[in-house]
């Protein structure tokens, strides 16, 4: 049990350790360096003292396992900070993508389901502009 919950906090904080570096890199590259909380101010400026020994992918993967560690001790795990498998995306790439599967557009579903009923047409503005023209139009005619 002990290392079932060692685990899920080992992935909740390589998780958050992860969208915070890149959080925190983009508020820096947008010039709010000073507006972060010092421990990221830290592990930026410790980033950059990195980036002129080696490549920038490889100080990002140092910086994000520091925090990783950093933040697998604030929530709770006990001991060192287990190895987790890196993601298989790439290092490279400053976008955060999210981890939940997305759902198919209700119009998908209820095309590729028989028994449904068909997806609803919309109808253009314009139409029903018009149409309300229309019957404004007649109710005052019929009312005079």
């Amino acid at each position: 049990m002990a290392s079932r919950s060692g685990t899920r906090i080992a992935r909740k904080a390589r998780s958050k350790a992860e969208v915070d570096f890149a959080t925190w890199l983009m508020m820096a590259k947008l010039g709010s360096f000073d507006d972060l909380p010092a421990n990221a101010q830290g592990f930026l400026l410790s980033y950059r003292a990195r980036l002129e020994r080696m490549s920038e992918a490889e100080s990002k993967v140092v910086a994000i396992q520091e925090v990783y560690v950093s933040y697998y001790g604030e929530m709770g795990g006990c001991g060192a900070a287990p190895e987790l498998d890196a993601p298989a995306k790439s290092v490279d790439n400053d976008t955060v993508q999210s981890q939940r599967p997305r759902k198919p557009p209700a119009a998908r579903l209820a095309a590729g389901a028989s028994d449904k009923p068909a997806a609803r047409i919309s109808v253009p503005a314009l139409l029903i502009f018009a149409a309300m023209v229309a019957l404004i139009a007649a109710y005052t005619f019929l009312a005079t």
